[in-house]
C-alpha cells in the first residue's frame, strides 16, 4: 500500500540523484555543487507542494493533506542529513558524543503541516554538542533556510530537553509531540522514555491547568467568539489550536498517543470521535487551501480570501445565501462542533480521573462534591453550585426536561455540570414537534426569553447545546450564518443572543451614561415581554430571498401564538420587527430639522408605547452588531428623533404657522442678544435666513454669533471654528467663508485628505453672500485636549483648500485606491430622487460601496449640476455607504422635471462608480426662503 507521499516524491530517486552531486572527496561540497543540490531540492519540495495542492482540491481531504506536506518536509531532511553525514562531514569511528537524532516537535511532530507552517526540529545530542554535530546541523539548517521555509530549532542533550521541560510549559508541550525523523534512534528512545517517568508523571492536572488557561488567553486575543466573521482558522476559538490542546490534555494526562486511544479510556463515544476527524479534517482543508491560495501562512479568513475559499472547496449559492455565506456557514458549525468536543472532554476530564491542584479546582470548578436539591424537582439536583441530572433517563422520561433544565438555572442562577450538557447534546432527537407544541414548555421557554435575570448566558448554553434551533426550528435556520459584510462582525445567531444580552443591560440600568434615554424609559415600557421576544426574533429571518424584516413579522405571527402570547402581543411583536430598521435610518439618513421626517415617522410609530419600545430595541440592536459601531453620535440621533416625535404621537404638537415660529426664533435670538448694541443685534439678524432661524438650536445660534462677530471683527471672511462634543462622539467644525457653489465639496475633500470621516452637515448662507457650513466628524481622541488639535489641523487644511493652496484631486485620488478587503466587495450602487420625504426639498439618497474621497465626489457633481444642498447625512455600514442630500435647484424650488431627475441619477451614479463625467461650471447657488 503506497504511503501518502508516494505521489509527492520519490525518496529513492531524489536521495541517487543527491548522491550523483557528491565529489570523489567527501568532506567538501563546492559552491557550484551546492547550488545544483539546492535547486535539485527546491524543484523536489515544489512538485511535491503542486500535487499535494492537486489532490486536495481533487479529494478534499485536510487531514491528508496535511501528513502529506508533513511526510514530503521528512523526505527532504532525511535526504539532506543522509548526504551531510556521507559526503560532506563523514566520520569512520564515532564517539559515543559524535551521535545526532532529529527530532519533529510541535505541529510537526504530530504528522501534519500546512503549506506555510513552521518546520519545528529538535537536534537531540547524548552529550554535550561536539564541532562534528554543530557542522552537520548548521549545513541542515542553512539547506532548508535556503529552501524558503520558516525553522524553528533547537539543539539540546537528552538531560537538557528534561531539565527544561520541567520548568517550562512550552518545551513541555513541544517535547510531548516529538516523534523521531532520522538519525540516532535510540536517542530519541531515551528522550521518550524519561519525559514520561520524570516530567509527566504525576503532573496532569498542573499540565491541564496550565494549557486551559493559554487557551483562555489565546481566546481572549483573538476575540472570545467563535462566530467573528474574520475568524483565525488556527488560534481562534473552535478552531485547530483547541483541537490540538484536547489532545494534548490527552496524549499527557491519559498516557495515549493517539486519538483513536480516547475511545478505549471512555473520554468519547465512536460518534463524538467521528465528529472530532470531521472537524479536524475540515480544519485542515481551509488551512492548507488559505495557505496555497495566498502563498504565506495566512491564519485569518478575512473578507478579501472568503470568496476565493468558498470556489476552491466547492461551494455554491443557494436562494437568499451566497456561495460565501454558505461556506462561512459551516466553518462556524464546525467550531460550534470544537466546542462541544471541548465541553465534553472537560466534562469526562473533570467527572472521572480529575485530581485537582488549586488552580485547574478554580478553572474546572473541581473539589469535593457537595450536592443538595432543586425546591420542586426530583429530575435535577444541584451539584457544587451546578446544575445536573438526577437519574439517567430524565430526558427520556419526559423530554420537557430539556427545556426545564435551563428554566432552572436561570431560576435559581446556576450554572451548568459538563455532564448535564453533555446529556442534552445526545438527547436532541427527543425535541420533536410534539415537544415544539408543548404548552409547558413554551411557557418555560418564554420566561427564559424575557427572563429579569441574564437571558443571554442560558440561551447561549441553549445555542450551544443545539436545543434552541431544534425547538426554535427558524433560529436553527440562522445558526452559525453569517452575511458577507463589513459591517456585521458577528454571526445572526451570536448577534441575536448579543442582544438579548444588551437589552438585558439596558432593563438592568447599567451603561446609563452611554444610552441615558434608553435607560431611562425602559421602567416605563409596560410590557416587557413583547420587547424581549421582539429581540430575540428580529433578524430570524436572515439568509431568505425576501426582505428578512418582512418575513421575520410573518414568522413572529406564526410563532408567538406557539410561546402563548395573546394576539395583540403577537401584533406587537410583529409590528417591532417589521419596523425594526426604520428609527435608525431615520435617525442617520433623514434631516431630523425637516417637519415631514418627524412626521412621517410618527404617522408609523402611531403610540408612545411603541416609540419607546422601538428605540430600546434599536439601541440594543446597534451595540449587538459589534465593538465599535455604537457610538455618542447614533445615540445623539436617536435621542433627537425619539424627543421630535413624543410630542407628535401624544398629541401635544400644535400647527403654528411657519411665518409665526420664524418671527418668534428670531426675536428668541434678539432677546440672547441683548448685550450687544442695537445696530449691531438688528444687522446681525437680518443675515438670516428663515431656514436657519427655524433649524438651528439657540445655543449653537449664539455660539455662531460671536464666531461671526469675531470674524468680522477681524475682518476675515474665511474662518473656521471647532468644538469636541465627547458625548456625542463627533467634532463640530464651523466654517465661515464666502459663499460658494462648490463649498461644501472643497470642505469634503479637504476632511479626506486629512482623512476625517464626515457623518453629517448643515449648510446654510447669509443675505450678505457668505456661507456657515457646519461639519460633524467622527472623533478620533478621547482626549478632548488631543481631538481639538487635530480638528483645528482639520480646520485649517479646509481654510487652504478653500484660499486655493491645496491641490485635492491628486491627494484624493491616491486616497481612493479601494484597500484590499473592501476588493472583496460588490455593492450595487442606487441613486434615489424623492420629492415625498420633504415638503420644501428634493431628497436625493445615493448608496454604494465606500471609498475615500466619494462624499467630494458626489457633492461635488451636485454643485454641477446647479442643485443647492441645504444638508448632507452620511452613513457608513461596514463597506456600504449611504449618503443623503436635501437639495433645492437654484431659486430654492424642488426638482420636479422628469429628465432632470434621470441626470441626476445618471450623474451621481457615475460618480460613485468613479467612471468619467461631463464637466459643467456651477452656478452660484440660493439659500432657500
Amino acid at each position: 500500500m503506497s504511503t501518502p507521499t508516494a505521489t509527492l516524491i520519490d525518496e529513492k530517486a531524489l536521495a541517487e540523484a543527491m548522491a550523483g552531486l557528491a565529489g570523489d572527496k567527501p568532506g567538501s561540497v563546492s559552491a557550484d555543487t551546492r547550488s545544483e543540490m539546492l535547486a535539485l531540492l527546491k524543484q523536489a519540495m515544489t512538485d511535491g507542494r503542486e500535487e499535494a495542492e492537486k489532490l486536495l482540491s481533487a479529494d478534499g481531504k485536510g487531514t491528508q493533506c496535511a501528513r502529506r506536506l508533513s511526510r514530503l518536509q521528512d523526505v527532504l531532511i532525511r535526504v539532506i542529513y543522509d548526504f551531510a553525514v556521507a559526503n560532506v562531514y563523514p566520520v569512520d569511528n564515532p564517539t559515543s558524543a559524535e551521535r545526532l537524532a532529529i527530532v519533529a516537535v510541535g505541529g510537526y511532530g504530530r504528522g501534519t503541516l500546512a503549506p506555510g507552517s513552521d518546520v519545528d526540529l529538535l537536534f537531540l545530542l547524548p552529550y554535550k554538542q561536539t564541532p562534528w554535530g554543530e557542522s552537520v546541523v548548521e549545513f541542515i539548517l542553512y539547506l532548508l533556510w535556503d529552501l524558503g521555509l520558516k525553522v524553528g530549532h533547537a539543539t539540546r542533550s537528552v538531560t537538557e530537553c528534561i531539565r527544561l521541560s520541567r520548568s517550562d510549559m512550552t518545551i513541555r508541550t513541544a517535547v510531548l509531540e516529538s516523534r523521531y525523523l532520522w538519525g540516532d534512534k535510540p536517542l530519541h528512545d531515551e528522550l521518550v522514555q524519561r519525559f514520561d517517568e520524570e516530567v509527566v508523571k504525576g503532573t496532569g492536572p498542573e499540565f491541564i491547568a496550565a494549557k486551559l488557561a493559554e487557551r483562555d488567553q489565546r481566546h481572549k486575543a483573538q476575540g472570545a467568539s467563535r462566530y467573528l466573521v474574520e475568524p483565525n482558522v488556527k488560534d481562534g476559538k473552535g478552531g485547530l489550536r483547541d483541537l490540538h490542546t484536547l489532545f494534548w490534555i490527552a496524549k499527557y494526562f491519559y498516557r495515549v498517543d493517539s486519538n483513536e486511544a480516547l475511545v478505549k479510556a471512555g473520554v468519547f463515544s465512536r460518534a463524538e470521535l467521528n465528529r472530532f476527524r470531521k472537524c479536524e479534517d475540515f480544519l485542515w482543508a481551509v488551512r492548507c487551501h488559505l495557505h496555497f491560495l495566498t502563498h504565506r501562512s495566512d491564519e485569518r479568513l478575512t473578507f478579501d480570501l472568503q470568496q476565493e475559499m468558498a470556489i476552491r472547496l466547492g461551494y455554491t449559492a443557494h436562494p437568499g445565501l451566497k456561495d460565501v455565506e454558505r461556506f462561512m456557514k459551516h466553518y462556524f458549525l464546525v467550531a460550534k462542533e470544537v466546542g462541544d468536543l471541548t465541553r465534553i472532554f472537560c466534562a469526562e476530564l473533570e467527572e472521572h480521573h480529575g485530581k485537582p491542584v488549586p488552580a485547574l479546582n478554580r478553572l474546572l470548578g473541581l473539589g469535593r462534591k457537595r450536592r443538595r436539591k432543586i425546591p420542586g424537582s426530583t429530575d435535577f439536583i444541584i451539584e457544587n453550585e451546578r446544575i445536573s441530572t438526577a437519574g439517567e433517563d430524565v430526558f427520556a422520561s419526559d423530554p420537557v426536561n430539556l427545556i426545564r433544565i435551563f428554566h432552572l438555572a436561570d431560576k435559581y442562577d446556576l450554572a451548568f455540570h459538563p455532564d448535564a450538557l453533555q446529556e442534552v447534546a445526545r438527547s436532541l432527537r427527543l425535541i420533536d414537534g410534539a415537544l415544539r407544541e408543548n404548552e409547558v414548555a413554551n411557557r418555560l421557554f418564554l420566561e427564559i426569553v424575557s427572563s429579569r435575570r441574564q437571558p443571554e448566558v442560558v440561551l447561549r448554553a441553549m445555542n450551544e447545546t443545539g436545543v434552541l434551533g431544534r425547538f426554535i426550528p427558524d433560529f436553527g435556520k440562522v445558526v452559525a450564518m453569517m452575511q458577507f459584510s463589513m459591517y456585521h462582525h458577528y454571526t445572526v445567531d451570536e448577534h441575536l443572543l448579543r442582544s438579548i444580552g444588551f437589552l438585558a443591560e439596558i432593563e438592568h440600568g447599567e451603561a446609563a451614561d452611554a444610552h441615558p434615554l434608553a435607560n431611562e424609559i425602559f421602567p416605563g415600557i409596560k410590557d416587557r415581554v413583547v420587547l424581549y421576544v421582539a429581540m430575540f426574533l428580529h433578524d430570524i429571518a436572515k439568509g431568505r430571498p425576501e426582505d428578512h424584516s418582512i418575513a421575520g413579522a410573518r414568522i413572529a405571527r406564526r410563532l408567538c401564538p406557539r410561546l402563548g402570547l395573546t394576539p395583540a402581543q403577537t401584533d406587537t411583536v410583529a409590528w417591532l420587527i417589521e419596523h425594526h430598521l426604520l428609527m435608525s435610518m431615520t435617525a442617520q439618513s433623514r434631516d431630523l430639522n425637516d417637519r415631514k421626517t418627524i412626521l412621517d415617522f410618527a404617522a408609523v410609530m402611531q403610540s408612545l408605547e411603541r416609540l419607546k419600545m422601538l428605540l430600546v430595541l434599536t439601541v440594543a440592536d446597534i451595540k449587538a452588531v459589534g465593538p465599535g459601531v455604537w457610538n455618542g453620535w447614533k445615540g445623539q440621533l436617536l435621542r433627537t428623533l425619539y424627543y421630535e416625535t413624543e410630542p407628535v404621537v401624544t398629541g401635544g404638537h400644535s400647527q403654528v404657522s411657519r411665518n409665526k415660529r420664524v418671527a418668534e426664533a428670531r426675536e428668541q435670538l434678539g432677546e440672547a442678544l441683548a448685550d450687544w448694541p442695537k445696530r449691531e443685534r438688528d444687522a446681525y439678524l437680518k443675515r438670516h435666513y428663515p431656514a436657519y432661524l427655524l433649524r438651528v438650536d439657540l445655543p449653537r445660534k449664539l455660539a455662531h454669533a460671536e464666531f461671526i462677530r469675531d470674524a468680522d471683527k477681524a475682518k476675515k471672511s474665511l474662518a473656521t471654528t471647532v468644538r469636541a462634543r465627547d458625548f456625542e462622539a463627533v467634532t463640530e467644525i464651523t466654517v465661515f467663508a464666502p459663499d460658494h457653489p462648490r463649498l461644501l465639496s472643497i470642505i469634503a475633500g479637504a476632511c479626506s485628505i486629512a482623512g476625517a470621516n464626515i457623518v453629517d452637515a448643515q449648510i446654510y448662507t447669509t443675505t450678505d453672500g457668505q456661507a456657515l457650513d457646519s461639519i460633524s466628524i467622527s472623533r478620533e481622541f478621547d482626549d478632548d485636549v488631543d481631538e481639538r488639535r487635530r480638528a483645528a489641523k482639520v480646520g485649517k487644511l479646509i481654510e487652504e483648500a478653500l484660499e486655493g493652496t491645496l491641490r485635492m484631486p491628486e491627494q484624493i485620488d491616491r486616497k481612493a485606491q479601494r484597500k484590499g478587503r473592501l476588493k472583496a466587495f460588490s455593492v450595487e450602487t442606487t441613486i434615489a430622487v424623492d420629492n415625498d420625504l420633504s415638503n420644501q426639498y428634493t431628497v436625493i439618497e445615493a448608496a454604494g460601496i465606500d471609498r475615500a474621497g466619494l462624499l467630494f465626489s458626489l457633492t461635488r457633481v451636485i454643485s454641477d449640476l446647479n442643485l443647492n444642498i441645504a444638508s448632507a447625512h452620511v452613513s457608513t455600514f461596514g463597506e456600504r455607504v449611504v449618503d443623503v442630500f436635501y437639495v433645492t435647484d437654484l431659486t430654492g424650488i424642488k426638482i420636479t422635471n422628469a429628465s432632470r431627475q434621470a441626470a441626476i441619477r445618471r450623474r451621481l451614479k457615475a460618480a460613485f462608480d468613479g467612471t468619467p463625467v461631463d464637466e459643467a461650471r456651477p452656478a452660484r447657488r440660493m439659500e432657500p426662503a
